[in-house]
């Protein structure tokens, strides 16, 4: 059984685009901002990234790659890089288009704000 690292890793490699650059580079944020980061594979094939519960989801289709924060609606966002899952009372996502740039610093404060929420110490 192959563990989610590899399965995360087959996947960027499989995505051979531009999706998989942007997967890689969130992955290496998100493990830059959390070193001990659970990375997990899920609902037959979507990375997942864990602390406390989950911090968020990497799917990928053909026009985006989706960071969905499970408990999106409680981080604070001061840069705005939500963009997508409005409306909803938990989630948040961001969706990443191929010519995005990811400000890295912003977020990888937010991957530790969702880390903050996911041990119970609100926004």
């Amino acid at each position: 059984m192959e563990t989610a690292a590899a399965l995360i890793d087959a996947r960027i490699k499989e995505l051979s685009d531009w999706r998989g650059v942007k997967l890689a580079q969130v992955r290496r944020l998100i493990k830059q901002a959390v070193p001990d980061v659970v990375e997990t594979w899920k609902w037959r094939g979507v990375p997942v990234w864990e602390k406390g519960g989950i911090i968020c989801t990497g799917e990928t289709y053909k026009q985006v790659v989706k960071l969905t924060f499970a408990k999106g609606a409680a981080v604070a966002d001061p840069k705005g890089l939500f963009n997508s899952s409005l409306e909803g009372n938990a989630r948040r996502a961001i969706d990443i288009r191929e010519s995005d740039k990811i400000n890295e610093t912003a977020f990888m404060a937010l991957v530790k704000r969702a880390v903050a929420v996911n041990a119970g110490k609100g926004k």
